[in-house]
C-alpha cells in the first residue's frame, strides 16, 4: 500500500532503486545500441558521419543558408544532433526537444529541402560505409524523420490534406 508520500510512478522495485520496468528499459536500449554497433553503427561513427555531414550541409548552395540564418553555435548544434543520433540510432535516451516546432518555424521549407537533405545524408552515408547493413539502418531512418517532419509540416500549413506529404521522398 502506498502513503501520502508513495506516488506510483516513482515507486521503487526491489532494493535495486529502480522503477517498476526500468531493468526492460535499459535492456532494450542495450538490445538496440548492441545490433547497431555490430554494423558499424557505434559512438564514434555517429559522431564522425554527424561532422561529416553538417559540413557538407554548410556548404550548399540550398541549405547552407538557411540553417546559417538559424545556427549561431555550431558547436553545440552538432553536439546536440550527435545526442539526437545516438537517441535514434542506440535508443539512448539522450536527446530531448521538439525538432517538429523548429522546422515549423521555417518558411517556405517543402518537399523540395527535404530530398535534397536527404541526398546529402546519403550520399555522406556511402562515403565511409561501414557495411550495407549500416547505410540502410542510418539511411531509412533519416528517411522516417525527413517523412515526418515534412508531414507535419504539411499538416500544420495545410490540416489533413498535408498527412502524406513525404511519400515522395527519396530512399537510400
Amino acid at each position: 500500500m502506498l502513503d501520502e508520500t508513495d506516488h506510483p510512478a516513482t515507486a521503487t522495485a526491489g532494493s535495486g532503486g529502480e522503477r517498476p520496468g526500468q531493468a526492460h528499459v535499459h535492456a532494450a536500449r542495450e538490445k538496440k545500441r548492441a545490433e547497431a554497433e555490430a554494423i558499424g553503427v557505434d559512438a564514434d561513427y555517429i559522431s564522425g558521419f554527424v561532422e561529416r555531414f553538417y559540413a557538407r550541409i554548410r556548404e550548399d548552395d540550398l541549405l547552407g543558408p538557411i540553417f546559417a540564418e538559424r545556427i549561431t553555435d555550431w558547436d553545440v548544434h552538432l553536439g546536440r544532433m550527435k545526442q539526437f543520433w545516438r537517441s535514434i540510432l542506440h535508443n539512448s535516451g539522450e536527446f530531448s526537444g521538439n525538432p517538429m516546432v523548429k522546422h515549423i518555424a521555417i518558411p517556405g521549407l517543402d518537399s523540395s529541402h527535404f530530398s535534397h537533405w536527404l541526398e546529402l545524408f546519403y550520399e555522406t552515408l556511402r562515403e565511409e560505409e561501414p557495411q550495407d547493413a549500416a547505410t540502410r539502418l542510418v539511411g531509412e531512418r533519416a528517411r522516417m524523420i525527413a517523412d515526418s517532419l515534412l508531414t507535419g509540416i504539411e499538416m500544420h500549413r495545410s490540416g489533413l490534406s498535408g498527412a502524406r506529404a513525404g511519400k515522395d521522398l527519396p530512399h537510400v
